[in-house]
């Protein structure tokens, strides 16, 4: 199960088009049938979580929180954790790479959803990035 969170004023967002997006997404990840958060930010928001749990300045796209769920919160359901996306970055992103916005939340939604499920693109040498694309093309995105 899915849940999309609109913590920002900055763009208008369809949290229930994001919502059955990240649920198709959820299938094809190794989620292993847990659930996930999907919460939408300001920059203000991301540049303040990038500093207090990356140690690093300025905003970022995504940043992924696993869960560690305690036994007894196993009990709500099966929880992957929180995907952050900042929506100003991501609408940046998007221009920069010719894409629309939708296209660009749908990357980093993946994105965000495969770091859940333990893939590191910075040490894993490529498995990541390569199950991405493979996972963009049966997702059309």
């Amino acid at each position: 199960m899915i849940e999309v969170v609109n913590r920002q004023r900055k763009l208008p967002l369809d949290c229930e088009r994001w919502r059955a997006f990240a649920e198709r997404a959820l299938r094809v990840v190794p989620a292993k049938g847990a659930g996930a958060t999907v919460a939408f930010v300001s920059d203000r928001a991301m540049r303040e979580l990038n500093r207090r749990w990356r140690g690093k300045r300025g905003t970022t796209d995504v940043l992924s929180f696993p869960a560690g769920q305690e036994e007894f919160e196993k009990g709500e359901g099966l929880s992957l954790g929180d995907v952050v996306i900042s929506v100003e970055q991501a609408a940046r992103q998007a221009a920069e790479h010719g894409l629309d916005f939708e296209n660009e939340v749908e990357q980093l939604v993946l994105h965000g959803l495969l770091h859940l499920c333990g893939y590191d693109h910075e040490t894993d040498g490529g498995e990541m990035n390569a199950l991405e694309l493979r996972l963009r093309r049966r997702l059309g995105i």
